[in-house]
């Protein structure tokens, strides 16, 4: 038989043929005299028996050893397959908890789980819109440069505001900082700056002396506000974030 109809015939594709061969599962029979390989019944058999392995979860590469096995090496082959897929459940299970939790919330699947019920409230509350994809993408940043750590202490910072009239708070100086121009009097510009370093040093504050260090990604952060921002709020975010270094 050629190709087609071992493929057809085992319930995979020519590709897959290809594939094993390459792997060296799957001897490369002779080409007949037209060109074509041949295939016979016991080539059938051995596609089959891959087949049977690899539906299992048995990785191809450790199928070749488990076909050969003459003796009891096949019990150790399944513990450790057992062992595999008992890690794969866990996982899965893992996920759907997680999933669980952000269907619940309403969160957003983009963030870490810690962080997207505490943003997700903030938009309910009110935030802005941009500003939360603004918070969003950058705590994307955050996490990945710091890891576990970062998500930590944005989640302290979050908490932070979780009481009503904190929160009110922070909305509202989000609300002014959304509606800044260039049209926008110096004195509310001056205003601004000054309460909101003030709001957010008391919050830092009780951060302690936990820091970060992002090495490059302070410059990323900036650059992402930069393209998201208007030249009159880059430079009151400038002040502000000069005003908390001090």
């Amino acid at each position: 038989m050629r190709s087609g109809e071992l493929a057809a015939l085992a319930g995979v594709t020519v590709r897959t043929l290809r594939h094993y061969h390459q792997l060296g599962i799957l001897d490369e029979p002779e080409r007949a005299a037209n060109g074509y390989r041949e295939y016979d019944v016991h080539d059938l058999v051995r596609v089959l028996r891959i087949r049977r392995l690899a539906d299992l979860g048995l990785g191809l590469e450790a199928i070749p050893g488990v076909l050969d096995d003459t003796g009891d090496g096949h019990a150790v082959v399944l513990e450790q397959l057992d062992t595999e897929l008992a890690a794969q459940v866990a996982r899965l299970e893992e996920q759907r908890a997680v999933i669980a939790a952000l269907r619940r919330d309403g969160a957003s699947p983009d963030l870490p789980p810690e962080l997207a019920r505490q943003w997700h409230a903030l938009v309910e509350a009110g935030q802005p819109r941009r500003l939360a994809e603004l918070d969003r993408d950058q705590i994307l940043i955050l996490v990945q440069l710091g890891g576990a750590r970062a998500v930590s202490m944005v989640a302290r910072l979050y908490a932070q505001v979780e009481d009503p009239g904190q929160r009110a708070a922070y909305l509202e100086l989000g609300a002014r900082f959304e509606r800044l121009t260039s049209e926008t009097a110096t004195a509310e510009v001056d205003r601004l700056v000054a309460d909101t370093t003030s709001f957010l040093g008391r919050m830092v504050a009780d951060l302690g002396d936990e820091e970060l260090d992002l090495d490059a990604g302070e410059a990323l952060l900036d650059a992402h506000s930069r393209d998201l921002l208007n030249p009159t709020q880059r430079a009151v975010l400038g002040r502000i974030q000069a005003a908390l270094a001090r």
